[in-house]
């Protein structure tokens, strides 16, 4: 009789775990999903240690949105087109596993050129406003003074972005957006591989994209202490960073 109700508890137990595990997956493949950011090249707007919710469901659906999705599924469902200044999580097309985060600054036939330090759009320069001249940024365990600017998107939407003084990507060639892709850059502009190095990066497809960062849920300074360790969490912690819009 206690063998059987142990049997009975053990199933029970396992069917509440499996059903938990299986809602889990849902709301991961269909509403949010967190992702941690481990690099510099979206500062100032993200830092190194910020864990934030993706919405998986604002720009529809593709093989990249399940996990074990079959891979040979070419096509998105539900599929709504991202507009300019999105922050957005994509594969990178190099090998379709990376999870990427850029702001999007180019969509299919848009061209995008850098002159003189500056984005020019479909041949016309974005507006921007220089908003500090000593900012710090972080590129990789570096940390150096840039100009920070506010950038003005034609649809209006404006975002900061942090240029080095010194510059190293002053000028490039015109970057034609083919059709169905779309071209993102990192904030932290001379510091982020993004579609400006075309054999890592380049033109994003549509197919790729995970979904919109939504919302900042943790933050940890990682140069001050890990999330490990609890004695530091006084210290590390960002607390003015929680469930930060974005």
């Amino acid at each position: 009789m206690k063998k059987n109700k142990l049997i009975s508890s053990i199933i029970d137990n396992l069917k509440t775990l499996i059903f938990a595990l299986i809602i889990a997956v849902i709301l991961r493949s269909l509403l949010f999903q967190p992702f941690y950011i481990p690099s510099s090249s979206m500062e100032p707007t993200l830092l190194v240690g910020d864990r934030l919710f993706v919405s998986k469901y604002t720009y529809g659906y593709s093989k990249h949105s399940f996990p074990f999705s079959p891979g040979y599924y070419n096509k998105r469902i539900f599929s709504k087109d991202p507009k300019r200044g999105d922050l957005v999580v994509f594969k990178t097309p190099s090998d379709n596993r990376t999870d990427y985060i850029k702001r999007l600054i180019g969509l299919p036939g848009d061209t995008i050129q850098f002159i003189d330090g500056e984005i020019f759009l479909n041949s016309k320069k974005i507006l921007r406003k220089k908003i500090e001249t000593d900012f710090k940024v972080r590129c990789g365990n570096i940390s150096f003074p840039v100009n920070l600017f506010e950038e003005t998107l034609p649809d209006g939407s404006t975002y900061k972005a942090a240029y080095s003084k010194i510059g190293t990507l002053l000028n490039s060639d015109k970057y034609i957006v083919p059709n169905n892709h779309l071209f993102f850059l990192g904030d932290n502009r001379d510091c982020s591989k993004d579609s400006r190095f075309l054999s890592e990066v380049g033109y994003v497809n549509k197919l790729n994209l995970v979904g919109k960062a939504k919302i900042i849920f943790f933050s940890n300074d990682t140069k001050t202490g890990s999330v490990l360790k609890f004695w530091n969490w006084k210290n590390s912690f960002r607390l003015e960073r929680l469930f930060k819009k974005i």
